[in-house]
């Protein structure tokens, strides 16, 4: 007789006997054919299986001699193996993070269990210099760790960069510094001498992150403003560039009117950046044009009459260029108008600007904006305020840490 359990569990033993009577409530007895006699079998639950409440199925082969027994788990102990294995493959990850992004480190550890969240202390001296400790620093040897930053302003980047360079140096196998939003690339061009690109300045202090065991430092930055910049940082930090429109195609599957949308790109850059992610969908390019002293945005391709049209960025600031967008999408006949932005940085509060479209005014009021949690400050300040909706990077950051 011979037997499959298909489970890394230890199936309850089976025994072949003469047809008496169960002894116990855990013996069950079964009638087998064969060609020329009929066998009887008791089953019996062995090693602690007694006080389990999950039910073990015994399936037989048909007309097989001799006789081949299937052992079947209960389908919960297939599942728990699963996720046991799955744990098992995913590599344990300690956490830091800076004030500020604390709530979004909370998410990212929500997504796994692998991943563990530890503190730092942020503490300045009276001259006002950073005093800072990081927790438990001889427990995270041999580990992988990560940090995650928010460079919000020049004025919490010094300190940031003490902790960012000094995890690795502390023997641990790995190091991701994970930056949601790289904030100076925006200021990557020098249009006349003079100028000067902080974009490379910052990437350079990445780039002399240094070198834990396991190698380099991985960088995860979500939509950098300019591809480019990829090749601003040293061979110290490799940076691994992730976008948040996964996010927004999940959000939009969700809609009620999910066949009726067309993507408006405000400018030739966004549609170089998005437009192969979002292919599936009609498209509008806007573009600025002069006229006279002026500067005006015109539609230069699509077609946005009667469609729901979702304008596609990867940060706003002041948010002109959003608005001019939605003023002459409206006069072309887009019945709904809604906006996304990986980064919604919205200084001096220029959030305030958009309002929510709630009487079919789609020329004064949006429908939905979308943005990530990759700016933090602006996540409280918009937190369920309509047209906002916050889209979590938490899940894809959990992702990253597990490449």
């Amino acid at each position: 007789m011979s037997s499959a359990t298909g489970s890394a569990t230890p199936p309850p033993k089976f025994s072949l006997s003469s047809p008496t009577k169960p002894r116990n409530s855990n013996s069950t007895l079964l009638f087998l054919p064969t060609k020329h006699k009929k066998f009887l079998i008791r089953c019996e639950l062995t090693r602690g299986f007694e006080n389990n409440s999950s039910k073990w199925t015994v399936d037989c082969v048909s007309g097989a001699d001799p006789i081949h027994i299937i052992l079947k788990p209960p389908a919960n102990s297939l599942q728990m193996t699963s996720m046991e294995s799955s744990l098992k493959n995913s590599k344990r990850v300690f956490l830091y993070y800076c004030q500020e992004m604390k709530a979004l480190a909370e998410r990212v550890a929500a997504q796994s269990d692998a991943i563990e969240l530890r503190s730092i202390t942020w503490k300045t001296f009276e001259d006002g210099f950073p005093n800072l400790y990081i927790s438990n620093a001889h427990g995270i040897r041999g580990q992988h760790v990560a940090f995650l930053a928010s460079f919000s302003s020049p004025g919490v980047i010094f300190e940031q960069l003490s902790v960012i360079y000094a995890l690795p140096k502390l023997f641990v196998s790995s190091f991701t510094l994970v930056l949601p939003f790289f904030p100076t690339g925006t200021s990557e061009r020098m249009e006349e001498e003079g100028d000067v690109a902080t974009a490379v300045t910052l990437a350079r202090f990445l780039s002399n992150t240094p070198i834990s065991r396991g190698g380099p430092t991985s960088l995860v930055v979500f939509d950098i403003h300019a591809l480019q910049e990829r090749f601003y940082f040293g061979d110290n930090i490799l940076p691994c560039f992730e976008s948040g429109i996964p996010l927004l195609l999940n959000r939009l599957q969700q809609l009620p009117d999910s066949d009726n949308i067309a993507i408006a790109f405000p400018d030739d850059g966004a549609w170089k950046r998005f437009h192969k992610q979002l292919q599936h969908f009609p498209t509008i390019i806007c573009a600025k044009v002069r006229e006279g002293d002026q500067r005006i945005v015109r539609i230069k391709e699509g077609e946005p009459n009667g469609r729901h049209v979702v304008i596609v960025d990867d940060l706003v600031q002041s948010g002109s260029t959003l608005i001019e967008c939605q003023k002459v999408l409206a006069k072309h006949g887009a019945t709904k108008i809604s906006a996304y932005v990986t980064h919604g940085i919205f200084p001096n509060r220029s959030w305030e600007r958009f309002d929510h479209d709630k009487g079919g005014d789609p020329e004064n009021g949006m429908a939905y904006f979308w943005i990530t949690d990759s700016c933090p400050q602006t996540v409280k300040e918009v937190k369920n305020r309509a047209p906002f909706e916050v889209l979590s990077l938490a899940a894809v950051i959990a992702s990253s840490l597990q490449i």
